[in-house]
């Protein structure tokens, strides 16, 4: 995959993301030293939660497995929108993940 065509693969961090991870020193550093494909695949990860609780419990475990020195989320295929079929499955959740824009 080129570079051309893997920034289009990329998500935007979430803003409550943002301010978590901002929020505990420890975690934010782990933030910044992982790779960009590394923090693509927790954003992907929280992104697809449909309820708010599953979205914040998901925030807390980054938070917390970034600070035991987790370098990928557990248990995660990797992003679905890698695939060109799950175009669709992103494009539902636009209006729900604009509320935590």
């Amino acid at each position: 995959m080129d570079k051309k065509n893997s920034n289009k693969m990329m998500h935007n961090m979430p803003s409550d993301l943002r301010k978590a991870i901002d929020s505990v020193s420890i975690a934010g550093k782990a933030w910044k030293s992982i790779t960009p494909l590394a923090r693509n695949e927790f954003i992907c990860w929280i992104i697809p939660a449909k309820k708010p609780e599953t979205r914040v419990h998901r925030i807390e475990r980054t938070c917390n497995e970034l600070i035991q020195g987790k370098r990928r989320p557990c248990c995660w295929s990797g992003c679905p929108h890698r695939r060109p079929n799950a175009k669709k499955w992103f494009e539902k959740r636009k209006n729900f993940q604009k509320s935590f824009a």
